[in-house]
């Protein structure tokens, strides 16, 4: 089957697009407004997108309390969701009042960033500190504005828990770190692999 998306005329129950782009890591995004409140909440349009420096960007369809809050303060974490947490990530995307400590109502415990003033979950097994480079709304080819904000930000600091480190590596069938695979759909890493990347062959 083939459909143009600006019809959106694909004749299936349900869109494909997010399954499609898939698997896509969840970036668990802590962030505190300029009130002190709290808020931790789960973004599946998130990604690395630069090693040096490094660099991660999360995106918002609409203007939402993390938004605004990074908004407010320009700085964010993002812990690493692993397949113990699962359950307590999906808590966390209650759409709770502004205010609210999602932290609180996932029975999560709160952990502070030592170089930025916001929090991460203090039983993930890692977390990263950023601040943010830009926020800009993401615009189509008619350049309408899309209603999706994107945040990039540049890591600052790195929290990982030594009890998932295996031979100076995270062992990531430990971790199992979650991925969401569109519609209602997830996967962890439990079952991985290592495959090294093949080098051209030298001319003769």
């Amino acid at each position: 089957m083939f459909y143009e998306t600006k019809d959106n005329q694909h004749g299936l129950p349900h869109d494909p697009f997010k399954a499609i782009v898939s698997p896509r890591p969840i970036g668990w995004i802590g962030s505190r407004g300029a009130d002190g409140s709290n808020n931790l909440a789960p973004y599946s349009f998130f990604n690395a997108i630069a090693d040096k420096p490094k660099m991660v960007m999360f995106s918002s369809t609409g203007r939402k309390d993390t938004l605004r809050n990074v908004e407010q303060t320009r700085v964010f974490t993002t812990s690493m969701v692993g397949r113990s947490l699962t359950e307590k990530m999906n808590l966390s995307s209650a759409d709770a009042p502004y205010g609210e400590s999602e932290f609180d109502f996932a029975g999560l415990t709160m952990a502070e960033a030592r170089i930025i003033n916001a929090p991460f979950v203090a039983e993930a097994h890692a977390a990263l500190e950023c601040k943010v480079t830009e926020i800009f709304e993401a615009k189509g080819l008619d350049g309408e504005a899309s209603g999706s904000f994107v945040v990039i930000g540049q890591v600052v600091g790195i929290h990982i828990d030594e009890a998932a480190l295996a031979d100076g590596r995270l062992d990531m069938a430990a971790v199992a770190p979650l991925a969401r695979l569109g519609y209602m759909d997830y996967a962890d890493a439990a079952n991985t692999f290592e495959m090294r990347r093949p080098a051209w062959p030298a001319k003769k």
